[in-house]
């Protein structure tokens, strides 16, 4: 009998020994593996002193990696002076390799090594963050290259989110119906906003997918990483990220007087660069809601590499509690 394999997890040796023969960069003198979270992260060293992160994809409820518009969009930003982690091609000038493994072929990406600390709670740390989101934003406009395969939409963040989150084996008869409430009420509030801004989104810009550093000036810089959730989509959705990361995700969760300054100092940095219409303010509060339902989703599709105990049924009912008084949640401006 053979045994289906949900995903899983080379050495980093194995993806060393696997970048060498395939990237041109010499010999790996040094592999380590990061962390296991939707993809398996590695970090590679090489002889000649260069290091770069290694990303195996893995499979994930939207369907593939984005690959092409990744690696396209990354060098557009480079270009325009953004500082981000591009990716980095192999010696036939590919952005990506396929792996066989058990489970099927899955995508290896090469990008380069970052330097720095993830950003902080002080108010200069937040502001360069802001400031280097709002850069992105800027530096996106006037993007041609390759056409993303997905768009941060209702239907992506929180329409299929929700379809899978109620086929989750943790998932009863009793909630089911609740959370399909809350996400329709949802949907419609957002769309009864009227028209939203768009903006070519990071996807995933909560703090922890950048590192600000000290530039030769003497001044507070953002650079940023992982961009495997870039993608056209809402501006409120993607600057509704870094709150929704601050903010008590469990009911009646108190908000300390640090995380408003911390969303105060955020939002206010990213209108010194870049314009916010009122209405696309409004929409924050909502899109936290509908980030809430996306990390759902992505969760139940994890269940079979995960396992159904990483998301229970009374976590599930902690999660109606939160959704529900999110429903009427405000920011303070």
């Amino acid at each position: 009998m053979q045994l289906e394999i949900a995903q899983s997890t080379p050495t980093a040796s194995s993806i060393a020994a696997l970048v060498q023969a395939r990237y041109g960069l010499g010999d790996v003198i040094e592999s380590e593996f990061l962390r296991r979270s939707f993809n398996q992260v590695y970090r590679l060293d090489f002889a000649g002193g260069q290091r770069v992160v290694a990303r195996l994809c893995a499979e994930r409820p939207r369907g593939g990696p984005n690959a092409l518009f990744e690696a396209a969009a990354l060098e557009h930003w480079a270009n325009v002076g953004c500082q981000v982690s591009r990716c980095v091609t192999t010696a036939t000038g590919e952005i990506a390799i396929q792996v066989p493994l058990p489970e099927g072929a899955r995508t290896l990406m090469l990008f380069e090594y970052l330097d720095g600390e993830f950003t902080g709670e002080s108010a200069a740390d937040v502001q360069a963050f802001a400031h280097g989101l709002a850069g992105l934003h800027e530096g996106g406009e006037n993007y041609e290259g390759p056409e993303s395969a997905y768009v941060l939409d209702l239907n992506y963040l929180l329409l299929r989110p929700l379809e899978g989150l109620l086929r989750a084996p943790s998932m009863t008869g009793e909630l089911r119906p609740q959370f399909e409430k809350l996400g329709l009420r949802l949907h419609d509030e957002i769309l009864a906003m009227g028209e939203l801004s768009r903006v070519l989104c990071h996807g995933d810009a909560h703090g922890q997918n950048n590192f600000v550093t000290t530039d030769a000036e003497g001044q507070r810089q953002a650079l940023f990483f992982d961009f495997d959730e870039a993608g056209p989509g809402y501006l409120a959705y993607e600057l509704a990220v870094y709150p929704w990361n601050l903010y008590p995700r469990m009911p009646d969760g108190e908000v300390s007087r640090k995380v408003e300054m911390q969303w105060k100092n955020y939002i206010s940095a990213y209108r010194d660069r870049r314009p916010v219409a009122e209405a696309d303010l409004a929409a924050i509060a909502r899109f936290m809601a509908v980030r809430q339902f996306w990390l759902l989703g992505e969760y139940a599709g994890r269940v079979p590499v995960w396992g159904s105990q990483t998301m229970t049924t009374g976590q599930l009912f902690r999660q109606v509690e939160l959704l529900s008084q999110w429903e009427t949640l405000q920011l303070p401006t």
